[in-house]
C-alpha cells in the first residue's frame, strides 16, 4: 500500500477536521455552517485523496459518517437497520461512474449494465425520519442522529396529517418506513412573518424550519407549524413487501402516505440526464425546496446483494443540482485556531441574500486559496450555495473601489503567539503551542464534553471557556474535579445553586461512560467517531487499547496489527502511536481515567457465526467480487483486516493468493478456498 506524502496526510486530516463540525451543525444543532457545494467540494477532494492513497481511509470517518448523535433531550432509540446518507454526483460522467460500479460489484456485463432499472424521486430538502409499525398501528418515530440512532419524537409527529396511525390490508408484523418531514415555501415565509412579527428571529431556510419544529420538546409548538412528510423508503421488514422499488412506492401509497408525484420509473440509464433537465428546470415553480434527485436501484434484490459501503447504500446515488450565486462585499478576514492547531481563514461579508438565506460569513479554506483567488478584505466577491448558510467564496468581481493590499497570511498564531508553522508542501499553517495555546487547549475540552463524546448536560463552550479562563478546568480530568469548586461556581453570575447541583449531576453520570466516545474525547487527530467505535471494539476494554497503544512503536508487531484492522491503515495507526509517544499525553489520559469509575468495554458486533474472527482474503475470487465478500464477512459479525498476522483467524484463498497464503502457512493459520468459503457464510 502506497504511504501517502505528508501534504496528503495533511490535507486529508484537515479535511476529516472540517467534515466533522459541518457534520455536527448541520445534523446535530440544525445551524449549518457552510453550502452544500462546500461540504460536497471537501468530500469529493477526501473521498478522491483516499482513492489515491488507502493508507488514509478512516473507518467510521467522514467519508462513513452520517448525521450527528441524537439531542440528549429527548429520548433515544436505535434503529433496526441503520438510517444511512447518500453519495453524491454532479453531472452524467458521475453517474456514470456510479452505475460503472455497481456493474463491477455485481459482476455484470455491459448488456446486463444496460439492463438496470432506477426509480427517480426529488431530493427534498428536510429533515429524514423513520416510522415504526407494529401490526399496522404507528408505534414509534424518530430522527436519524447519528444513523445508528436517532431522536425519539413520536409525539411530535403525530402531530401530522401526513403520517398515517394505521395501516390496513397486507401489513407486516413490523415495518420501518422512512421519509423527509419538510415545510412548503408558501408554509416558511407565512412562518417567518409570524416570527418577525413577534420580534423573533427568523427562519434562516425551509429545512432549519423544519427541523426546528420537528424537534420541540413543546408539541403544542409542533402542532402550530405546517409541517409535510413524503415516504420514501423501506428500513427493518419482518416479511417482504414488495421485489421492486417501483411496487413498493405503490405500496406505500396504498397504505395512505404521501409519495412524491414526480417520481419516475427510468428503464434504462441513458435516460437519466433528460429527467434531471426536465426537474431542474420545474424546481423553481414547485411548493417545495430541493436540492437534487435520488436514484435507486430498482431491483430489491440487487440492492440487498449491493448493501452499503461506510456511510452511504452502493445501490443509491443522489444527483445535486448546481448552486446558487449572490454578490457582496468582503469586510474582514478573522483567523481561528482549531483544537489541533490549524489556522483557518474566515471570511466577514456584509449580509446577502442568497436563494432565500441570510449570509455574513464563508470560509476561506487555507492561505493558498486566499492568493490563488486574490481575495482581499473590501472586495466585490461572488458567493455560491446549495442550499445551506455559509457559501463558498468564488472570487472578487470587478469593481470601481481602489483594492486594498493583499491579504497577509499570519505566520505566528494569533491566540498565544507561537510560531505557527508550515511544512513544505503542505495546505495548513498549524500553531506550535500545543497545549500551551489557549485555543487549543479549550477547543480539546470542548471537543470533549460535546455530544458526540462525552456529552455532559449544561458544560458547553461557553461554560468550557468562562471555567478555564477561571482556573477551574485546564485538564480533562480537572472536568470532573469541578466539585471541589462547587461553593464558588454557585456565587459565579448566571449560575446558582440548582444550576451548579444539575451541573455536577451530569458531570457525575458520565464518570462512566462507553471505551469508544472516550477514544473519541481525546480529540487524536485522524480518529472520528466511527474509528474510535472500530478501536474500542477491537481492543475490548480500556487496559488492552492502552498497553497496545503504548507498544505500538514504529517498526514492532503490535504497530503493524494497528494498521492492519481493516479501515485504519499506516496514517491512522502513526497518529495513534504519536500520541502515546508523548508522556504528557498518556499522563492526561490516565488522570482522566483515575476521576472516572468505569470505562464500558465494549464487543465487536454479535449479528453472525462469524463474529470474533479476524479474516483476510486475498487473491481473485471467482463468483463474488472481494468487496462483496467482505461486506458479507462483516455481515456476519467478523472483522476483515488487510494483512496476515497472529491475530488473524482464518485467510480466504481466491486465485493467485500469493505471499499472504505463505505467510498463513508459516503462521499455521487456517485457510479456506471460494467454496468452502461460501459453505462457511451460508452461500
Amino acid at each position: 500500500m502506497t504511504t501517502p506524502p505528508p501534504a496528503a496526510a495533511e490535507r486529508h486530516a484537515a479535511l476529516e477536521a472540517d467534515l466533522a463540525r459541518w457534520d455536527e451543525a448541520y445534523h446535530g444543532r440544525d445551524e449549518p455552517e457552510v453550502s452544500d457545494a462546500v461540504y460536497d467540494a471537501a468530500r469529493r477532494e477526501l473521498v478522491a485523496l483516499e482513492d489515491t492513497y488507502p493508507a488514509l481511509r478512516i473507518e467510521g470517518g467522514a467519508g462513513d459518517r452520517v448525521g450527528a448523535a441524537p439531542d440528549s433531550a429527548f429520548g433515544k432509540y436505535r434503529h433496526l437497520v441503520p438510517m444511512l446518507s447518500l453519495d453524491n454526483v454532479f453531472d452524467p460522467e458521475g453517474f456514470d461512474g456510479f452505475v460503472a460500479r455497481v456493474g463491477r460489484f455485481l459482476g455484470l456485463d455491459d448488456e446486463a449494465i444496460q439492463a438496470l432499472r432506477f426509480v427517480a424521486e426529488p431530493k427534498i430538502d428536510g429533515l429524514s425520519i423513520s416510522l415504526t409499525y407494529e401490526h399496522g398501528r404507528f408505534v414509534r418515530g424518530t430522527t436519524r442522529g447519528d444513523g445508528l440512532e436517532g431522536e425519539d419524537v413520536t409525539a411530535n409527529l403525530l402531530t401530522l396529517n401526513d403520517i398515517p396511525r394505521e395501516l390496513h390490508g397486507d401489513v407486516p408484523e413490523r415495518i420501518e418506513i422512512r421519509g423527509e418531514v419538510f415545510l412548503s415555501k408558501s408554509s416558511f415565509l407565512t412562518l417567518n412573518e409570524q416570527q418577525i412579527a413577534r420580534g423573533a428571529k427568523p427562519f434562516a431556510n425551509p429545512r432549519n424550519a423544519a427541523a426546528g419544529s420537528l424537534r420541540q420538546l413543546d408539541v403544542d409548538i409542533t402542532r402550530s407549524r405546517p409541517l409535510s412528510m413524503f415516504a420514501y423508503a423501506q428500513g427493518h421488514t419482518s416479511s417482504s413487501v414488495a421485489q421492486t422499488h417501483w411496487d413498493y412506492l405503490e405500496k406505500l401509497r396504498e397504505w395512505g402516505f404521501r409519495v412524491n408525484p414526480l417520481s419516475r420509473m427510468i428503464a434504462h440509464a441513458r435516460d437519466i440526464p433528460t429527467y434531471v433537465e426536465t426537474l431542474a428546470r420545474e424546481r423553481s415553480g414547485l411548493d417545495y425546496d430541493i436540492d437534487g434527485i435520488v436514484f435507486k436501484l430498482d431491483d430489491i434484490v440487487l440492492q440487498e446483494r449491493l448493501g452499503f459501503i461506510g456511510r452511504a447504500p452502493r445501490w443509491a446515488v443522489a444527483w445535486k443540482f448546481p448552486a446558487e450565486q449572490a454578490i457582496t462585499r468582503l469586510r474582514e478576514i478573522e483567523i481561528q485556531v482549531g483544537r489541533t492547531g490549524a489556522l483557518t481563514p474566515v471570511a466577514h461579508l456584509e449580509p446577502v441574500n442568497v436563494g432565500g438565506v441570510i449570509v455574513s460569513r464563508a470560509t476561506l479554506h487555507n492561505e493558498d486559496e486566499i492568493a490563488r483567488k486574490d481575495v482581499r478584505v473590501g472586495d466585490l466577491v461572488r458567493l455560491q450555495r446549495a442550499g445551506d448558510v455559509i457559501p463558498q467564496i468564488l472570487g472578487p468581481v470587478p469593481d470601481d473601489c481602489p483594492r486594498s493590499e493583499p491579504f497577509v497570511y499570519p505566520d505566528h498564531c494569533p491566540v498565544c503567539g507561537s510560531l505557527a508553522e508550515r511544512v513544505h508542501g503542505e495546505a495548513v499553517r498549524r500553531c506550535t503551542g500545543g497545549l500551551t495555546c489557549e485555543a487549543q487547549v479549550v477547543e480539546r475540552l470542548i471537543h470533549m464534553v460535546s455530544r458526540t463524546a462525552f456529552d455532559i448536560d449544561g458544560l458547553g463552550e461557553r461554560s468550557i471557556r468562562e471555567f478555564h479562563e477561571a482556573g477551574y478546568i485546564r485538564a480533562p480530568g480537572d472536568i470532573f474535579r469541578l466539585r471541589d469548586h462547587e461553593e464558588a461556581l454557585v456565587q459565579r453570575d448566571g449560575w446558582g445553586r440548582l444550576s451548579v447541583d444539575n451541573l455536577l449531576r451530569a458531570i457525575d453520570e458520565r464518570r462512566t461512560i462507553p471505551l469508544s466516545r472516550l477514544i473519541f474525547g481525546l480529540g487524536i487527530r485522524r480518529i472520528g467517531e466511527r474509528n474510535a467505535q472500530l478501536l474500542a471494539r477491537h481492543y475490548q476494554n480500556f487496559e488492552n487499547w492502552r498497553e497496545a497503544m503504548l507498544a505500538a512503536r514504529p517498526g514492532s508487531e503490535e504497530r503493524a496489527s494497528l494498521g492492519a484492522i481493516m479501515g485504519m491503515g499506516d496514517a491512522i495507526a502513526d497518529e495513534l502511536s504519536a500520541f502515546f509517544a508523548e508522556s504528557h499525553n498518556v499522563e492526561t489520559l490516565d488522570d482522566l481515567a483515575s476521576q472516572l469509575s468505569e470505562i464500558i468495554a465494549e464487543q465487536a458486533p454479535s449479528d453472525g457465526h462469524l463474529s470474533g474472527k479476524v479474516i483476510v482474503f486475498t487473491g481473485t475470487l471467482t463468483t463474488m467480487s472481494r468487496p462483496e465478500a467482505k461486506a458479507i464477512a462483516e455481515r456476519l459479525g467478523a472483522q476483515v483486516t488487510d494483512s496476515v498476522s497472529k491475530k488473524t483467524s482464518l485467510v480466504v484463498l481466491g486465485e493467485k493468493a500469493g505471499s499472504k497464503a505463505k505467510k498463513a502457512a508459516d503462521l499455521g493459520i487456517e485457510t479456506l478456498d471460494e467454496n468452502e468459503w461460501r459453505v462457511l457464510a451460508g452461500l
